[in-house]
């Protein structure tokens, strides 16, 4: 770890860590509160696919929601594997993030069905687990390997369920493509042993 983390303690980065994620998620709560009181106007960041102007949807989807149900059950996995995440370090975590949300939502926009509106923070979820599943493999960690088994056993089966292509209402494309994005965010933002972890371009 580099910057102004490197001489954080193990409680410093805790903390750190569920400030942000205390924040995102209250900013997810906020717009669906903006969102309903508008009339659902916000639903309209949601991405409909292969139409050109809906590339500029591609981040702004990942923090909208269909309703406060729809948020709520985001919520708690993103708290949680947000934080797990973020432990590593915070600039770390939102290249991670940055990373699973674009190429989510370049895949969703590519290849979702036709007449159809995607938006929420699952594809980032899905990420954020694939990408704590595999990282301690990649880095050859084997605290990391331990969490990896630990959060595979808590939210696997449930991670398993939104891949089914048989659920109606729910983008399992979307899933699939964050799954994916965050396994490989594993190998692009992979930390070296004694070392920080390399920018992309080091990675490539």
């Amino acid at each position: 770890m580099s910057g102004p983390e490197a001489g954080w303690s193990r409680s410093e980065r805790a903390l750190a860590a569920g400030k942000l994620m205390l924040l995102w998620v209250a900013l997810l709560w906020l717009l669906e509160v903006v969102d309903v009181l508008t009339g659902h106007a916000l639903d309209g960041f949601g991405l409909s696919p292969r139409a050109s102007s809906e590339l500029v949807d591609v981040v702004p989807s990942a923090f909208i929601h269909f309703g406060f149900a729809h948020l709520a059950a985001n919520t708690v996995p993103l708290l949680v594997l947000g934080f797990l995440a973020a432990l590593a370090g915070l600039r770390r975590f939102l290249l991670v993030c940055a990373l699973i949300i674009v190429v989510d939502g370049l895949g969703v926009w590519l290849v979702s069905p036709p007449h159809t509106n995607t938006a929420g923070a699952s594809g980032l979820i899905f990420g954020l687990f694939g990408f704590l599943l595999v990282t301690g493999f990649v880095e050859r960690r084997p605290l990391g390997v331990l969490a990896g088994l630990l959060i595979a056993a808590t939210w696997g089966g449930s991670i398993l369920a939104g891949l089914a292509p048989t659920q109606s209402g729910v983008s399992w494309q979307g899933h699939l493509l964050g799954l994916l994005a965050g396994v490989a965010a594993a190998f692009v933002f992979r930390r070296r042993a004694g070392g920080p972890a390399p920018s992309p371009r080091d990675a490539a």
